[in-house]
């Protein structure tokens, strides 16, 4: 059975781990993003993370069901992170399971880069100098058509 979250308190990545996983499964795949201490060249103090919570946790269990489709397993699991985060902390983290390691590695691959397109989630990095800044991102898709 697929999981998904999204939430303002710190991510434990085993915990995640423990949500997939069965007897038939022979593989097991888990990224981890955090808070790295650069981007482009200048340091980073922290990170914060700013969405629309609900419409973040539907579209993240959309994807997680996606990725399970894809994989041939229910076994998905994926928490993302809202608000305030040091360097080192974690921001996602995704599980997969599955009976072979390429499906667990690529549906992980696929949430990761589903939710860089797709989560109404956004990121504003904070550096080491006192400046801030709104990273750019994509939009998030609503099934609006826009006649543009």
């Amino acid at each position: 059975m697929t999981w998904s979250d999204v939430t303002t308190g710190p991510i434990d990545p085993a915990a995640v781990l423990k949500r997939v996983g069965e007897p038939r499964d022979g593989a097991a795949a888990l990224f981890v993003g955090m808070v790295r201490n650069s981007n482009e060249g200048r340091p980073v103090d922290g990170m914060e993370y700013e969405g629309y919570r609900d419409m973040a946790r539907d579209q993240l269990a959309a994807i997680a069901a996606e990725a399970a489709q894809q994989a041939g397993s229910d076994r998905v699991a994926v928490v993302h992170r809202l608000g305030e985060l040091a360097v080192g902390e974690v921001s996602v983290a995704i599980a997969v399971s599955s009976p072979h390691r390429a499906e667990a590695f690529r549906a992980a691959r696929y949430v990761i880069e589903e939710i860089k397109k797709r989560l109404p989630i956004w990121k504003r990095e904070r550096y080491l100098d006192g400046e801030q800044a709104w990273l750019e991102g994509h939009l998030p898709v609503t099934g609006v058509k826009d006649n543009r």
